[in-house]
């Protein structure tokens, strides 16, 4: 059987230093004031640099919603490639690492408790970009994991490889959005499945 090649992943923390100082100020405000509180001219002001150039680095308000979630997805995917560089002859035990390291930082993450706590208005306009229109966030992480896990030369068909990685990283989003137990817990049970899975 073929393992399958999948694109290495986006960049998730791309462009220059002016961009990346858009976007914390962006989720600094979103986790003080909320998401509705977020101007582009606000957002000038806080950065000290002209309207324009939050256009012109950013785009717009959605534009950066998406990249204000995918720079903090970046946050959590190195974790992950922590745990892996921590285990690289044992797939079970990277796994366990990464997805207890994941859901320990979703436990102080603000940001995330802002946007998963936006109950009315503009501020629930960020929550379908992990959730519903969570596409960006799925494809990116996905394809982190599929590029630390290919080493691991798994015995699978592309499909099976795919289906693999996308249901783990579905059950770990899901938990992350909605904890129903210890990180410890968690990531040992995700482990078990993953174990007979990718081990059967």
């Amino acid at each position: 059987m073929n393992v399958v090649t999948m694109a290495q992943p986006t960049d998730v923390a791309a462009g220059g230093p002016q961009r990346q100082r858009i976007i914390a100020t962006a989720a600094a405000l979103t986790t003080r004031s909320g998401w509705a509180s977020v101007t582009m001219s606000r957002l000038a002001d806080e950065v000290g640099v002209s309207r324009q150039t939050v256009y012109n680095e950013i785009g717009t308000k959605p534009a950066l919603a998406k990249a204000m979630v995918l720079d903090e997805l970046g946050r959590f995917l190195s974790v992950v490639d922590k745990a892996f560089d921590e285990h690289p002859e044992d797939l079970i035990a990277a796994i366990t690492a990464a997805v207890r390291g994941v859901l320990e930082l979703a436990e102080g993450n603000t940001l995330l408790h802002a946007i998963v706590s936006a109950t009315h208005g503009a501020d629930t306009e960020l929550l379908p970009l992990l959730t519903t229109h969570a596409e960006s966030l799925l494809s990116t992480a996905k394809a982190v994991v599929a590029d630390r896990m290919r080493p691991f030369r798994l015995p699978f068909t592309a499909w099976e490889f795919d289906t693999a990685i996308d249901t783990v990283v579905r059950v770990v989003l899901s938990h992350v959005m909605q904890p129903s137990g210890s990180p410890e817990e968690t990531a040992a049970d995700i482990a078990w499945i993953a174990r007979r899975v990718l081990f059967p």
